[in-house]
């Protein structure tokens, strides 16, 4: 599904910012409003939030006042404000962003339903509601998703795409596939009360909320030592202030309706304060503060900071297993949320739960989880999960895996952007070139070194997996490509070819385990291997088209083979991600497993193969699907007779005539 066209219902604070965002990603967009005065407001934040953006351009000297004048209008002229639903005839993408009452959302796509196109999309911006209910209202509930942003909508990165129990595949892809195209970063999850960011962030913040209520604590003092202490980017209360407190309030009332009392808190000061209108940024500045500055909550005591600080982190810790566990969302889009959406961004010192967790040691996290347990009750039981990777001994950084997998690579290494990590017959070579590990000169020719230093060396199974958490590859680095004149470009692009010809016609089994983004260089890397096991949030593709070059590293070869003929086509001609479920339904992976999940089930691949007879396996990966049928059977005929006669042939029929597992040379 392609959005030539979208449209954003509710023109407030937040649709005009929402607007925005699409119209300076280039597409056209209408913003609706049930009055002339709602949508004229909504326009102004647009325009403002624009204003803004192209200052800093032009602050910077990126463009001239004349450009960024011409930029702010173009920009601004792409949306179109209305009353009605006349120009929602030809809208590919819809965006709800009206009030957070069930009723008012169900009428809106019940218009909507009746004034778009069948082919479009109908999204909610609902930070809690049901949207297996609002596509109720609609006659298409598979084209009905979730789509949240995070206030401020122009500046917080991330969407949260919410599949209801009606919402298709294909429109989960679509809405992921739009995200991007508006340059914001998705996450996808399942539909439950609060999704993964504000039930996470408000389970941990419930914690404080009580303490401060109970003790009379002073919400100043909290602010400053929570705030000081590297676990959140700003104090509790002064983040509240700047989210809006009835909008907080809103999610922590639905929170604690629907899990009870024992995990969340909606505080009482907070209630008093939203009933007198005093929602914080929103209104001036008056809100947990006054506009001077002065709580307006009362409490004095002063609090224990490192005790506060203990429960908001473990609290936060315990809601995202739960939410891991009951497979809402996976780990790496559970963290990747709460730093783009809840800013634990590690560039700043603050991690996400799960990489936090890591780095401490998830023994050491599960003793404090008992003992705050024991403390404070029920609410801190140690999630299953928790549990289960300690009794496995996956204690994080210091282990080697945890929820994340670690490097540990060998002492003396044969390159610099390809570490490589030996297990016996099973080895791994490690992506590590920067932080999006893109498929550099550099990074085929360490990849070349690793390759050259298992070959020969008793490994007979290497898994190619990332360093980087949170994506496979981003795909070549086309400024390092773009230096290479044409000489050195034909060698590079020779080398780049027989290396990765080379890992899917040796005997060493290669196996690619694509923890996230593959794209491009990523993408034909993995399908050069010979197995791909993909996380349940990589995702696939070959965008070049959109650079108006071609795949040059055998996507136009390897992915027809995988994919058959026309939806190769398709990913090359159009540039568009497919979803890891996608992926395997098309055969471009052979397993899709969960994401904390990955690296063992690679490794078991890699241990399975590294069992199975060497020349054999050669034979097997050379012959399969070469050429034309003609030429297949003769190769097969050829690869046939060479393992057939060969010592490890010997030996395989000689081990099952007698019934005992055999022992394979390679020879």
């Amino acid at each position: 599904m392609f959005v030539f066209r979208a449209a954003v219902v509710g023109a407030g604070t937040m649709g005009g910012q929402i607007a925005q965002t699409i119209a300076a990603a280039g597409i056209p967009v209408v913003l609706k409003d049930v009055d002339d005065a709602l949508v004229q407001a909504g326009l102004e934040e647009a325009s403002r939030v624009t204003r803004a953006q192209v200052a800093k351009l032009a602050d910077r000297g990126k463009i001239t006042a004349e450009q960024a004048e011409a930029q702010i209008a173009e920009i601004v002229g792409r949306i179109e404000g209305t009353t009605t639903y006349e120009a929602f005839g030809d809208v590919d993408f819809v965006v709800e962003a009206v009030p957070e009452r069930m009723e008012i959302k169900l009428q809106v796509f019940a218009e909507l339903d009746a004034s778009t196109p069948g082919h479009a999309i109908l999204s909610s911006n609902t930070s809690s509601l049901s949207i297996t209910e609002i596509g109720e209202a609609t006659l298409r509930a598979d084209k009905v998703v979730g789509f949240h942003y995070f206030y401020p909508a122009s500046l917080m990165p991330l969407i949260e795409i919410v599949e209801g129990e009606d919402t298709s595949a294909e429109t989960v892809a679509a809405a992921v596939t739009f995200a991007q195209a508006i340059r914001k970063q998705p996450i996808t999850c399942a539909e439950v009360p609060g999704f993964v960011v504000n039930r996470i962030l408000t389970s941990g913040s419930s914690e404080i909320w009580r303490e401060q209520e109970e003790k009379g604590l002073s919400i100043k003092q909290i602010d400053a030592g929570v705030g000081a202490a590297g676990v959140s980017p700003v104090g509790p209360y002064h983040l509240v202030d700047l989210l809006g407190l009835d909008t907080v309030l809103h999610v922590a009332e639905h929170l604690l309706e629907s899990y009870g009392p024992e995990r969340f808190y909606a505080p009482e000061g907070m209630r008093r304060l939203v009933a007198e209108g005093k929602l914080g940024a929103k209104t001036g500045g008056d809100g947990f503060y006054d506009p001077d500055g002065q709580p307006n909550i009362e409490g004095d005591s002063e609090p224990d900071v490192a005790e506060l600080v203990e429960l908001l982190s473990l609290k936060t810790l315990h809601e995202a297993c739960l939410v891991l566990e009951e497979q809402v969302a996976g780990h790496r889009d559970i963290d990747f949320g709460m730093m783009a959406g809840a800013g634990l961004d590690p560039r700043r010192g603050l991690l996400p739960p799960f990489m936090k967790a890591d780095s401490e040691g998830l023994d050491t996290v599960l003793e404090r989880m008992e003992s705050a347990a024991e403390r404070y009750g029920e609410r801190f039981s140690a999630p299953v999960i928790l549990r289960r990777l300690v009794a496995q001994g996956r204690l994080g950084q210091k282990s080697g895996q945890g929820f994340y997998p670690y490097p540990r690579p060998d002492a003396e290494q044969p390159a610099e952007t390809v570490k490589l990590e030996r297990r016996g017959e099973v080895a791994i070579a490690w992506l590590a070139n920067g932080q999006m590990n893109s498929i550099a000169p550099q990074v085929i020719a360490d990849l070349g070194k690793v390759w050259n230093s298992v070959r020969g060396s008793g490994v007979r199974a290497l898994v190619i997996a990332s360093s980087n958490p949170f994506l496979y590859s981003a795909g070549a680095d086309i400024k390092e490509f773009t230096k290479f004149d044409e000489a050195s470009g034909e060698e590079l692009a020779r080398s780049a070819h027989a290396l990765f010809k080379e890992l899917g016609s040796d005997r060493i089994a290669t196996i690619a385990a694509v923890n996230g983004l593959a794209y491009g260089g990523g993408c034909e890397l993995a399908m050069a291997c010979d197995v791909r096991i993909a996380a349940r949030a990589a995702l696939f593709g070959q965008p070049e088209i959109k650079l108006g070059i071609i795949p040059g590293f055998g996507g136009t070869q390897r992915l027809p083979r995988l994919v058959g003929v026309n939806k190769a086509l398709e990913m090359n001609l159009i540039g568009d991600p497919v979803l890891a479920e996608e992926a395997f339904e098309f055969g471009l992976v052979n397993r899709v497993v969960e994401d904390h999940e990955l690296l063992d089930t690679a490794l078991a691949w890699a241990r399975r193969l590294a069992g199975q007879a060497p020349i054999a396996m050669e034979q097997i990966k050379r012959v399969s699907g070469a050429g034309d049928l003609d030429e297949g059977l003769e190769a097969e005929k050829r690869g046939f007779a060479t393992a057939f006669t060969s010592d490890d042939g010997k030996e395989g029929i000689a081990a099952f005539l007698a019934k005992r597992p055999p022992e394979f040379k390679g020879s």
